[in-house]
């Protein structure tokens, strides 16, 4: 009996069979569940000795069709060559973004990093150029991806971008002239201001309600303005985390409808929220085009974004205006998103993300009680309004030294002056001790405790 855990041991003994020519390339090894019955241990024992062995290479796991032995040249270059991170790569971090919450469970980690063999597997041909909308690989799979969460595919209409900001960009830059009005929320995301005013747009800020856009107020914003488009970030917004009812979304399609204009629907958080209402887009074929970003459901790394595109607009368009400033979406990092929806990384990736910000809200609305604070289970901010008598300026002033990321309400805001108010972000590198200990600062901050000394 060895002194190593008892998975570190299964994977032992599974290289050791790999060794011995008792186990081929391609062999089929046992469900977990069986391994578990045998050897008389836990369940999660032997996936995590399956997922140790997935790390060092030795085999492959798929979703529905089970695990196998990986053939040799599959493990060359693979993750077992990098065993410690890199200093240099780590706190390069901006806290003051929105970021998901990062796993540590080591059977989840080792999983991600088990598709970078599948990258590696595939390098050369993966420097190469290739299509500004994503192979026609990449697009099959990015066709799973979205029906499984219940989004429409239109294969004629569709590319995967560098980013939802690009997208935003290189559809803003088809749409509109210097000068023109670009329709927003009040409080919107940041991204689009920087965008607007690259591209010498106004922004109009439109007001909403508990719903969301008000379509009263939209359409009075349409007839004076007569925009460019409407941008809308309709599920979990950035920063109230609100997420607009059906009924609104409909709504909102019919003034558009009724006065012509192009709706652009940044769907950031789509793989985030589990009951979101249908896109706004599903409701305006001719007139909208829908965003799906990637990297907020699994890290900002990902720069990509699956975009649908109206049927009124040119594809050969907009894949030009995506050319001129990005060229096309990294085919790396395409491989490693295209390995893990395939072998089911991807939707446990996506379990974890939306449990560790349900636990991570909890926490907050547990600490932060008696104060005025909007979130939604799934998002990973907090919308923070504050007391008569205190001021952002000085709550920021008292959390500079923290690691949670706050931003003040002048980032967001689009009309009048900006209130009172905070982003707090709840997702990223920080771990739940010091999260806690940061809210209970942020409590003290905001109910003013011991600001005299």
């Amino acid at each position: 009996m060895s002194d190593k855990p008892r998975y570190v041991e299964i994977a032992d003994a599974i290289r050791a069979d790999i060794d011995a020519g008792l186990l081929l390339p391609g062999d089929r090894l046992p469900p977990q569940r069986g391994v578990a019955q045998d050897l008389g241990v836990d369940f999660s024992t032997v996936s995590r000795g399956y997922a140790e062995s997935v790390r060092r290479g030795d085999i492959e796991s798929f979703v529905g069709r089970g695990t196998y032995v990986r053939a040799p040249d599959a493990a060359i270059g693979g993750v077992g060559a990098l065993e410690t991170p890199d200093p240099r790569r780590i706190l390069e971090e901006d806290p003051m973004m929105n970021m998901p919450p990062e796993p540590e469970d080591p059977a989840l980690v080792a999983r991600m990093a088990a598709g970078l063999g599948h990258v590696a597997a595939n390098l050369v041909p993966l420097l190469r150029y290739q299509s500004v909308r994503g192979s026609a690989a990449d697009r099959e799979i990015a066709q799973v991806w979205m029906q499984a969460n219940g989004l429409k595919f239109a294969p004629d209409r569709f590319a995967i971008t560098p980013g939802a900001h690009s997208s935003i960009y290189a559809i803003l830059s088809l749409l509109s002239e210097p000068g023109q009005s670009l329709l927003c929320e009040t409080l919107t995301y940041p991204g689009i201001r920087s965008i607007a005013a690259q591209l010498g747009l106004r922004l109009i800020g439109v007001p909403h309600d508990q719903e969301g856009l008000r379509p009263e107020a939209l359409e009075r914003a349409i007839t004076e303005h007569w925009p460019a488009a409407l941008y809308l970030n309709p599920t979990l917004q950035n920063p109230t985390t609100k997420t607009m009812s059906e009924s609104r979304r409909r709504e909102i399609a019919e003034v558009l409808k009724r006065h012509d204009v192009q709706l652009i629907e940044d769907d950031a958080y789509r793989f985030v929220a589990a009951d979101a209402p249908p896109p706004i887009s599903d409701h305006l074929p001719d007139l909208a085009w829908h965003v799906a970003g990637i990297s907020k459901c699994f890290g900002a790394g990902l720069r990509l974004a699956y975009t649908t595109v109206p049927q009124r607009a040119e594809m050969g368009r907009f894949s030009q205006a995506l050319r001129s400033i990005n060229v096309m979406a990294s085919p790396l990092s395409l491989a490693l998103l295209g390995r893990w929806i395939e072998d089911g990384t991807a939707t446990e990736l996506q379990s974890f993300v939306r449990r560790a910000a349900a636990e991570r809200q909890e926490l907050a609305r547990e600490i932060l009680c008696g104060c005025f604070v909007s979130g939604a289970p799934e998002a990973f901010n907090l919308w923070v309004e504050l007391p008569r008598g205190t001021s952002r300026a000085e709550v920021m002033g008292r959390m500079a030294n923290r690691q949670i990321g706050i931003m003040p309400s002048d980032a967001f805001t689009v009309l009048g002056q900006p209130s009172e108010a905070l982003r707090v972000c709840l997702g990223g590198p920080i771990g739940l001790e010091q999260l806690r200990d940061d809210l209970r600062a942020l409590r003290d901050a905001i109910l003013r405790k011991d600001w005299l000394g």
